[in-house]
This record gives structure tokens, C-alpha cells and sequence, in this order.
């Protein structure tokens, strides 16, 4: 459930009188994403999306959030465009939070990805990263590299109530990992969260790309190497190479990988592996009984990065 913070009608009816976007015809919650309230809301204009910021979204990144978004979809990506109130402001107080309006994408995600959503996939992400470009200002990934001992610190004690001596394992896996990570390849914009049910699908093509809470300045292959995590492992937990050689040929027909971003994907999935491990580790471990959020399993993604642990070379993903 992604709804955290209720809204009232009468709230809503004052909060619209601030935009140009006619009055409310309905209002409903949205059931999925696990970070803000999300709303769909119909006007007497139209379809938007309202989102209420919840806690984990640090409301100074949300100019640059809401910036990159009007940059990309200026620049002829499919997202969400985040509508302005009258006074030039696209962030507004309600309920006791701050909220967006934007615009609303039609399409849905694919809960089954099959191989041809894969290219398509590849072929958005490499216009992203090449879009992004544009866009002056930048912000450091706060899940980078840097972060993951201490995320895992947290966890730590109670890893093993997971798994027998997960604790220690992935201790000294994130060693390696760190030990290994790439500093000098090609950066810029990356969405770092780009799942399945965040690209839309219509009529078979990609129709728009949503939540971009996470995105970030940060290695361009790195957000490759979250969508190799994210859409082509099946759900016996094998590697379908076929998918990963097509996503990575949509990407390659807009952008190039140097010969340094290919020989570092391994390493950098079994990082993006390990990042969304140790974040669903601590959920797992600290959401509270009753919550309207279902944490997910961490051994989903321990299970991925086995794999890219034993990955030998580029070669495993199809390259």
C-alpha cells in the first residue's frame, strides 16, 4: 500500500485552487511503490498524479528531483511532468507534507517481463543517460559505494535470524566489491531505480518512465547494470542471458560502452545486487508488524548476486 498520509476532499479542493488544472471529478489512492503517498487524481481538465512526500525523501533533493524531471520531458523523454501552481511553484504544502502535481502517464508496467520488453527497455535508459546530459546541476548517489558498511552495519546483527552467517558473508562480499568498484568511468544522470514497475508499457512500446526519487550523478554503466538485476533474472532466480543481450543491445544502439564499461559490469552488478540487498535487509528487519507496507525478501537479491559473484567476465551477459 502506498498510501501513508490521507487526504480530505475539502483539503484537496483548497490545494486546487492554487493551479490551473480545473476542479476535482475523482480521487482515489494508488496501491503500489513503497516511498510516498501517490494519488490518482481526474479534474474537470484532465488525468494527473498527486504525490505527498513521505519521510525517506529529503525534501531539499526535490527541486533537483522535479528539475531533471521537467529537463527530460522538455527534451522528448516520456515522464512525468511536474505541473506548476500559479505562482511558478511545483512544490506545495498538504496534509502536513509537500506535494507535487504531474502529469499523468497512460500505459501499464509489465508484471511478467518477457524478452521483448528488454530492448525497448535498453533503448529508454540510453536516451535517459543521453537526455540527462543537459541538465546542469547534480546530486551524489547517498546509496553509493560509500554507504553500503555502513547500511549493512545496521543490519548486521541480525542478518543471520535471515540466513545462517549471512552477516559475515556479505561482509566480506561488499569488501571485494569496494575493493574492485570502478572510479573513472563515464557519469552523468541515472534514474538507479528504473524496475519493472516503473517503465510503462502501450501497444507494445514504452509509453513513459516514472519515480525518479532515486535518481542521481552517478556511473552511467551502474544503471545498466540495476536493470540486468531488475529485469532479466527469472523467477527460479536464473540468469536469462537472452533478455541481458537484448537490453544491452537497445542501450548500444543509442550509446557506446567503452571497453572499460563492459569490463567492469560485473562488478558493478554484483554492487547494484548488493545495494537493493542491504536496503531490503533493513526493511526486512525494522518494518514493524501491522505496517501497510510488505517488505520484500533480501534473499532475492543475495540469490542475484551469487550469480554475478561467479559471473566470468562481460561474456555472462551476453557481450
Amino acid at each position: 500500500m502506498a498510501v501513508y498520509t490521507e487526504v480530505t476532499d475539502e483539503a484537496l479542493a483548497e490545494f486546487l485552487t492554487h493551479y490551473n488544472i480545473g476542479s476535482m471529478v475523482a480521487f482515489r489512492g494508488i496501491a503500489e511503490g513503497v516511498e510516498n503517498s501517490n494519488y490518482a487524481l481526474k479534474t474537470t481538465q484532465g488525468d494527473f498524479i498527486l504525490t505527498l512526500y513521505e519521510k525517506r525523501v529529503d525534501p531539499a533533493d526535490l527541486p533537483w528531483f522535479l528539475g531533471l524531471m521537467e529537463h527530460l520531458a522538455a527534451h522528448g523523454l516520456s515522464c512525468p511532468l511536474p505541473v506548476r501552481a500559479r505562482d511558478g511553484k511545483n512544490l506545495n504544502p498538504l496534509a502536513g507534507k509537500i506535494a507535487a502535481i504531474t502529469t499523468f502517464l497512460p500505459g501499464v508496467w509489465p508484471r511478467r517481463v518477457l524478452v521483448e520488453h528488454c530492448e525497448p527497455l535498453g533503448a529508454a535508459l540510453a536516451k535517459l543517460h543521453l537526455t540527462g546530459a543537459g541538465f546542469a546541476p547534480t546530486r551524489a548517489n547517498a546509496l553509493a559505494p560509500d554507504a553500503w558498511a555502513e547500511l549493512l552495519a545496521k543490519s548486521a546483527p541480525r542478518a543471520d535470524s535471515v540466513q545462517p552467517g549471512l552477516g559475515g558473508e556479505l561482509a566480506q562480499m561488499l569488501h571485494g566489491i569496494v575493493a574492485n568498484w570502478p572510479r573513472n568511468l563515464p557519469t552523468g544522470h541515472i534514474h538507479a531505480d528504473l524496475f519493472p514497475d516503473n517503465v510503462f508499457f502501450l501497444d507494445g512500446e514504452i509509453s513513459g518512465l516514472i519515480d525518479f526519487y532515486f535518481a542521481c550523478t552517478d556511473i552511467y554503466a551502474y544503471d545498466i547494470a540495476i536493470c540486468l538485476n531488475a529485469w532479466c533474472f527469472e523467477k527460479d532466480f536464473s540468469f536469462n542471458v537472452t533478455k541481458s543481450r537484448a537490453l544491452l543491445r537497445g542501450y548500444m544502439a543509442h550509446r557506446a560502452l567503452s571497453e572499460a564499461e563492459t569490463a567492469a559490469l560485473p562488478v558493478l552488478a554484483q554492487g547494484a545486487a548488493m545495494r537493493f540487498l542491504l536496503t531490503r535487509l533493513y526493511d526486512w528487519l525494522n518494518t514493524p508488524p501491522g505496517a501497510m507496507v510488505t517488505p520484500k525478501d533480501p534473499l532475492d537479491y543475495y540469490r542475484r548476486l551469487r550469480f554475478h559473484n561467479a559471473a566470468q567476465g562481460p561474456a555472462a551477459y551476453g557481450l
